[in-house]
């Protein structure tokens, strides 16, 4: 398994809504945070510790929150908020 992030909860219900160029936006900075992370992480599967804690990132238009789960190699986006600035 290799790392890589995915919309969870609601998040993936708001991101059919949403304008597209948010959405890139989104989803750049979900990859920033998967190659981090894959970094950071080097033996995700074998961690023993606990998670990071997860954060909120601004972006153009928005923000959205997300929350890495290092034994599953994920970075999850828990929530998208888009505000139109």
């Amino acid at each position: 398994m290799s790392w890589t992030w995915e919309y969870a909860f609601g998040a993936e219900e708001a991101a059919r809504t949403a304008p597209p160029a948010f959405l890139a936006e989104v989803e750049r900075k979900a990859a920033e945070l998967v190659r981090a992370a894959e970094a950071l992480f080097v033996h995700g599967r074998a961690h023993g510790g606990e998670d990071p804690k997860g954060g909120d990132i601004t972006v153009p238009g928005g923000m959205f929150a997300y929350q890495t789960v290092v034994r599953a190699e994920r970075v999850y986006v828990v929530q998208i908020t888009y505000l139109g600035f």
